[in-house]
């Protein structure tokens, strides 16, 4: 990275890049990552504050990634972590002190502190320095930790981090801070429409909606860079899709009751009107002021379009609802094949995904196996074939987005 000047630019620098993003989860994942670049850290987390926890949000491993398949993402556990001071990211969040250690495997007996060797073991992994500094706003309030691991040099020897690295992360951490302030609350605003949903129809609730989110987020990325989209495109792509997609049934608010809490299946006629829901959520969106409202219409609109064109609403007037393009009775015709918009052909199958292994009032959850069997069975008619290969591809990430995003009562 260069001299100690130099690294600091780039985190000055980098502070205008983060108050750009409005997503929590992309968010966090970008402080990671940039902390980790300027400061030449190998690996790194980062915790989030949930009650009187620390829950791991991202994990990031180079040395583990580059043993991967080109474009598999690294799989880590979800756990929780005590605000206490006997863990070394426990301490930095109970004291909102930073924490730098050169050998995690050398901390002085009388420290607050130990290390447990047993995530190394389980990583297959051998940490050795570690600098972990609190998120902490201006009041004091302490959001989350990061951390990160094994500085090295340009040999690619692990070093301690020194006083200049404590002192540049601890600055990054503030600023960061105040983006996450920001996105926690454009978080909390779409969970209250997602809420608003929720009333009406049980099953739109928070952990669905970033589950379905957080799929089509990495359904996306990996489709993506396959097909050589610029980096700073699928960034800036990733923050407002991620949001728009958790939004992708809020126009159900617009069903009456009588149809979204029928317990048995719908009549045809009650069937149509659920259908409008695709079409009420993207009226919400008419008047559009940004990137975000853009792809939540077109999401709102487009998930429930199918491949082979048996989908709804079809082809029609945003404004209105009429057709603008019929079939030989006069409905509208489905979109077909390519004519659905690549983000509504990703919802489509994170949505159906997650509905599948989700439990309900009329179903249990399916097992995995045999909902991917009925995900394979339903491509080239529900769903595009390429994007479903996607899916399966990312199917590891998924599997852990579904881990950390649970149903309240599991």
């Amino acid at each position: 990275m260069g001299s100690e000047a130099e690294k600091l630019k780039s985190i000055i620098g980098i502070d205008s890049e983060l108050n750009k993003l409005q997503d929590l989860d992309v968010l966090l994942e970008r402080i990671l990552t940039e902390a980790r670049r300027v400061l030449e850290a190998d690996a790194g987390s980062i915790y989030i504050v949930d009650g009187k926890a620390l829950v791991i949000n991202y994990a990031q491993n180079d040395t583990l990634q580059a043993k991967l398949p080109a474009g598999q993402k690294l799989i880590y556990n979800i756990f929780r972590i005590p605000i206490e001071k006997t863990t070394i990211s426990g301490y930095a969040a109970a004291t909102g002190e930073p924490v730098n250690i050169p050998d995690v495997y050398s901390i002085p007996p009388d420290a607050p502190y130990s290390y447990n060797p047993k995530y190394d073991r389980d990583a297959g992994y051998m940490t050795k320095s570690n600098l972990t500094v609190p998120l902490k706003t201006n009041t004091g309030q302490i959001l989350g930790v990061i951390q990160i691991l094994n500085k090295t040099d340009r040999d690619g020897v692990v070093i301690p981090f020194d006083k200049d690295d404590e002192l540049m992360l601890t600055h990054f951490a503030a600023n960061a801070t105040v983006a996450l302030q920001r996105a926690q609350m454009t978080r909390a605003i779409l969970l209250r429409m997602i809420k608003m949903a929720e009333l009406r129809d049980p099953k739109e609730t928070g952990p669905h909606v970033n589950r379905v989110a957080g799929y089509s987020v990495e359904i996306y990325e990996r489709w993506a860079r396959k097909n050589d989209v610029p980096n700073d495109q699928i960034e800036k792509t990733k923050d407002s899709f991620r949001m728009a997609a958790m939004l992708h049934d809020v126009g159900k608010v617009a069903i009456s009751d009588v149809i979204l809490k029928k317990p048995g299946r719908f009549t045809d006629a009650e069937f149509d009107v659920m259908k409008t829901h695709a079409w009420h959520g993207a009226r919400l969106f008419i008047n559009k002021q940004s990137e975000f409202d853009e792809l939540a219409q077109v999401v709102a609109l487009n998930h429930h379009e199918n491949w082979d064109g048996k989908g709804y609403p079809g082809h029609i007037d945003i404004e209105s609802g009429d057709a603008t393009k019929a079939d030989k009775a006069g409905k509208p015709r489905g979109k077909k094949g390519r004519e659905i918009p690549i983000f509504g052909r990703i919802v489509a199958i994170a949505d159906v995904y997650d509905a599948l292994r989700s439990h309900r009032v009329y179903k249990e959850a399916w097992t995995e196996d045999d909902t991917l069997r009925e995900m394979k069975a339903m491509s080239g008619t529900k769903f595009d074939p390429d994007i479903l290969d996607v899916f399966f591809e990312v199917l590891p990430s998924i599997q852990t987005i579904s881990s950390k995003y649970k149903d309240h009562d599991e």
